[in-house]
């Protein structure tokens, strides 16, 4: 994420190995000078430990930032390199530090998908939360399908619910990308079916996009298939005519049968936080398997 130069080209010395064009920072060890890049943010993209060490030793700072202020934190977790974070936060890296895009350490190893260095960031106590609602972790791990990461998140304290105006929940985003796995995990967790984004609901993005596994998954989890859009529109009405969504949702016109009802009530009595704890009753084992959706 170094500066980008008037072509599209990135802008960057040539890397630790070859003769780094130190004109481009006046005093490289200096921990709070903007540069376009440094040896340190070469190292930490690259995955180069030994390199990075070395710099350290040498009295690199690390949290040199570009222009763009982004460090070699930020660098390392969205190439991924867990190792190299590690090594960072060990030195005083700072764990939620914003580029100029609002972007912390945690949102770039959420775009990478890395699980390592997203409990690495926790763990050194980096915050699940959104610091700008242009850059939220949870809404981009959701979004990439990164399942592992949202799970991090969650169990680190993350909302689960978190409604932005312009991306709507999680749930919502991981249905209008069609991850399933992360949309099913979201509402294991406790996600509300029916918040999405404004007055369009999760259901209606999966009837948009004809996704029958995510009509099902959500209307089991208590999705309202007569709920209405900005535009008045049921999710039965985004759907053609006469296609296989339309029948489901014809199948499931009427009331919600009682075994249904007693699971949605259950578990909403149960709450987010306590939902786990179902498996904890003393109810047979197959009960207890379809409160839980398993």
């Amino acid at each position: 994420m170094a500066s980008q130069g008037g072509n599209g080209s990135t802008s960057k010395p040539q890397g630790f190995g070859g003769q780094p064009q130190l004109q481009a920072f006046a005093n490289p060890l200096m921990s709070d000078f903007v540069s376009d890049w440094s040896p340190m943010h070469d190292a930490a993209v690259n995955g180069r430990l030994l390199s990075l060490r070395m710099l350290i030793s040498q009295g690199y700072g690390v949290n040199l930032v570009t222009a763009d202020r982004v460090s070699p934190l930020h660098e390392a977790c969205l190439a991924g390199h867990s190792t190299c974070a590690g090594v960072l936060l060990k030195h005083g890296a700072q764990v939620d530090g914003m580029t100029v895009d609002w972007h912390t350490p945690l949102y770039n190893a959420c775009v990478s998908g890395s699980q390592d260095c997203v409990n690495l960031l926790l763990e050194h106590g980096a915050s699940p939360h959104p610091t700008c609602e242009l850059a939220s972790p949870i809404h981009e791990a959701a979004k990439r399908g990164h399942l592992e990461c949202v799970e991090s998140l969650v169990s680190h304290g993350a909302n689960i619910n978190e409604n932005i105006r312009h991306l709507g929940t999680p749930l919502y985003v991981a249905c209008e990308n069609q991850q399933i796995d992360c949309a099913k995990r979201l509402l294991e967790s406790g996600a509300n079916a029916n918040q999405g984004k404004e007055l369009d609901s999760p259901l209606h993005v999966a009837a948009r996009n004809s996704s029958s596994d995510l009509v099902h998954l959500l209307i089991d989890f208590g999705a309202e298939p007569h709920s209405k859009n900005a535009e008045g529109k049921r999710p039965v009405d985004l759907v053609p005519p006469n296609s296989t969504l339309a029948q489901v949702f014809s199948q499931k016109e009427g009331p919600l049968s009682l075994m249904q009802i007693c699971r949605l009530r259950i578990r909403k009595c149960f709450g987010i936080k306590q939902h786990h704890r179902i498996s904890e009753l003393l109810l047979p084992e197959e009960l207890k398997r379809f409160l839980l959706h398993i």
